[in-house]
């Protein structure tokens, strides 16, 4: 035996594998002591001990909400400007405090306690139902720019109406406009590559990457954060927000099979602007070299004044902002739901909370609706979706599966009363990881014109019968079921 032990490997690999099964207690013992949902803790230690090499590999790369120093450092000193922007805000707004009924003031609390952000009266909001009345209204508005013109977004990609975008950018920029585009540096990868790209710059505009990286930072900053949010903000004015990132639907992803991808904006003027324009210029400013001074200076974050009766809350999430902050909100408004409850997602995978509070929801006699694409273009994601929507069925929630395209708006309705919109998707990576947008909307008047584009979602959809989902095959199910495993980590 011993001369075994001498000529085998043993000797060279035994240390090897106390290094390696250290390294598998330590992350483990992390894992538990940062206190995630328990679904993704177990989700993590079975990785870090099922998978030898790749599994710690992966904790180290996608685990943690590392965004590396430099933005971190950016970010820190954002701190105290932001705190006495926010003071001098909360300070206008002292003599008209916001009257909104008791469930909605205790969301608007939630969502200031949690993600530092009031709701704010007086707002003038409406809802863009389709890409090209989106298109039409922001080439315009950017035509009529005087100051700045600021975009930020997920995806920009090249072809028609984007392309417009980018001419009117140039054309902004040449008569002295200030335009600054933020991108992420992965969604919208080949455009910022791309020669259109370089001549928007060659004219003055302004291109900046967001969450750039490469192989040699994947120990330092996790690669799939993303910066998701889809904000325009011209002069400081008018801005825009919701699911449609830069692309014209008749050239995004033709051969994927899902059909056109359905999205959604709103276009906003009053009070609330202004704090979508600093959501914007922090993002720049982390991402960015130019000092925080000029920004203050000219970023045209300036106080707007009311001109209609709209109170709208900008939510901002992602890293940075209380663990679970957005999901706190979220789960708050389907809990606060007595008559009605409406959902549109592209991605439905929820967490448990998420899941009890539309269960409750129905079983208590809300009528609760669910509107998903049919098709969706991720194949995990969909088995993910579907091991979720047996326990809704059953509880009465009825899910209808949008046929005219991949719907990719993002909305909630509570009562006929209360809105959310926004980049946010119902699944762990929006919730979580991503960088994202969202408005609460207390206004009536606005949530019925939302009501009326998700009805006409319905319209365009299938609804699911319970008896037909039972009957699926055996081979489904598995599927599903291994998917859902894999839920808190998608």
């Amino acid at each position: 035996m011993l001369e075994y032990l001498k000529q085998s490997h043993w000797p060279v690999y035994l240390p090897l594998f106390l290094i390696h099964l250290a390294l598998q207690v330590i992350l483990a013992l992390r894992v538990v002591m940062r206190r995630r949902p328990v679904g993704e803790t177990l989700a993590w230690v079975l990785i870090i001990f099922g998978l030898p090499v790749v599994g710690p590999a992966l904790y180290i790369m996608m685990a943690e909400l590392k965004l590396g120093q430099h933005r971190i450092g950016r970010s820190t000193k954002l701190l105290a400007p932001f705190r006495n922007w926010l003071a001098e805000l909360e300070h206008r707004f002292e003599d008209h405090p916001l009257r909104l009924p008791i469930e909605h003031e205790q969301l608007a609390h939630l969502g200031k306690r949690t993600l530092n952000m009031p709701a704010l009266p007086g707002n003038q909001i409406e809802l863009l139902d389709n890409w090209q009345a989106v298109f039409k209204h922001l080439i315009a508005d950017i035509d009529a720019a005087i100051s700045t013109c600021h975009l930020e977004f997920y995806i920009w990609h090249l072809g028609g109406e984007a392309d417009r975008v980018a001419e009117a950018l140039v054309r902004a920029s040449k008569r002295g406009v200030d335009c600054r585009v933020l991108l992420d540096a992965m969604g919208s990868r080949t455009f910022l590559r791309s020669p259109l790209a370089a001549e928007m710059k060659d004219a003055g505009v302004q291109i900046q990457e967001a969450l750039s990286g490469g192989l040699l930072r994947m120990a330092f900053v996790r690669m799939d954060i993303r910066l998701h949010r889809k904000i325009v903000v011209i002069d400081g004015r008018t801005a825009y927000t919701g699911s449609l990132n830069l692309v014209d639907p008749r050239y995004f992803k033709k051969d994927s099979g899902v059909g056109q991808w359905v999205d959604a904006m709103v276009r906003l003027q009053g009070p609330t602007v202004e704090p979508l324009a600093i959501t914007f210029l922090g993002d720049w400013y982390v991402e960015s070299t130019e000092q925080l001074e000029d920004l203050q200076k000219n970023g045209d974050a300036l106080p707007q004044p009311r001109i209609a009766e709209a109170a709208v809350q900008v939510l901002p999430s992602g890293p940075g902002h209380a663990s679970g902050s957005i999901e706190q909100v979220l789960v708050t408004a389907v809990y606060a739901a007595r008559k009605e409850l409406i959902l549109t997602t592209p991605y439905f995978v929820p967490n448990e909370s998420m899941l009890m509070g539309m269960v409750s929801a129905a079983e208590r006699g809300v009528k609760v609706i669910l509107i998903v694409p049919k098709i969706v273009d991720s194949h995990l994601v969909r088995y993910a979706s579907q091991a979720f929507k047996g326990d809704l069925l059953n509880a009465g929630v009825r899910i209808a599966n949008f046929t005219g395209g991949l719907l990719h708006t993002k909305s909630v309705t509570v009562d006929g009363e209360l809105s959310l919109f926004g980049s946010l998707n119902l699944d762990p990576r929006s919730l979580r990881i991503n960088f994202e947008i969202s408005l609460a909307i207390y206004n009536q008047e606005f949530t019925a014109r939302l009501r009326e584009l998700q009805q006409q979602y319905i319209d365009q959809s299938e609804l699911m019968d319970l008896a037909t989902w039972e009957s699926r095959p055996a081979k489904e199910r598995i599927a599903e079921n291994f998917a859902r495993l894999a839920g808190p980590l998608l």
